[in-house]
């Protein structure tokens, strides 16, 4: 999948996944979602998906080849949204839905960080690639590694239990509380709310440590140790 020039991002939605392609042609995308499917099978296990193919035009035969595909490794394919009419039209006909809800604003206030509880935790038992982008309304955790090129964008904390290599935006709508956690913390870069650091050398004996705005209003590392 490295090798292709498409990019896939997964979001959290209450009711399952949305994973967005790119303009890429269709058949690379389709090799790329499922090669990111088969290198992460437990993440993808019984999951709802929702597609979002931007203006890919795609016919009876394409949709129901991958519905199929993703069928016989456990994933319900529920939706797919589109640019395109024809797409649009396909879909229906096979009776996949073409909207995603959209929570409204008082049902947002719900996941955010003051409230968040374990229903708004993303847990990802795997090493996020380059390409991939994780957004969720809530907090991350990853057991595994987050590769250069990887990014992660979360409105609450971030906890890499793994090496930090890629970018990680915790607080992402404005909480200066957040904070980014990581056994081995090298990232292209790292930021909380507002406040951008610059990238990381990697340590010569990396220590887990634990990134926060300081009283100065600067992001700072120190030593990661229980009850923080």
């Amino acid at each position: 999948m490295n090798e292709m020039n498409s990019s896939i991002q997964i979001k959290g939605l209450r009711d399952g996944l949305l994973v967005s392609l790119d303009d890429a042609p269709w058949e690379e995308q389709r090799l790329a979602l499922l090669a990111q499917v088969d290198d992460q099978p437990g993440f993808f296990q019984g999951a709802r998906l929702a597609l979002d193919v931007a203006s890919q035009v795609l016919h009876v035969n394409e949709l129901v080849e991958l519905r199929d595909q993703l069928s016989e490794r456990g994933i319900f394919l529920w939706a797919v949204i589109s640019e395109s009419p024809t797409t649009e039209a396909t879909a229906q006909l096979l009776g996949l839905a073409t909207r995603v809800s959209k929570p409204r604003p008082e049902e947002s206030r719900q996941f955010s960080v003051e409230d968040l509880g374990e229903e708004t935790a993303l847990f990802l038992n795997r090493t996020l690639r380059s390409g991939t982008r994780i957004e969720f309304a809530g907090h991350v955790v990853v057991l595994g590694d987050v590769n250069p090129g990887a990014e992660i964008v979360a409105d609450g904390n971030v906890i890499i239990w793994g090496r930090l290599r890629g970018m990680v935006h915790a607080g992402a709508k404005g909480n200066r509380k957040a904070v980014i956690c990581g056994l081995d913390l090298s990232p292209t870069q790292l930021r909380i709310a507002e406040e951008v650091s610059a990238p990381l050398q990697p340590q010569e004996h990396p220590r887990p440590e634990i990134v926060r705005i300081n009283k100065d209003g600067k992001l700072q590392a120190e030593l990661w140790s229980p009850g923080y």
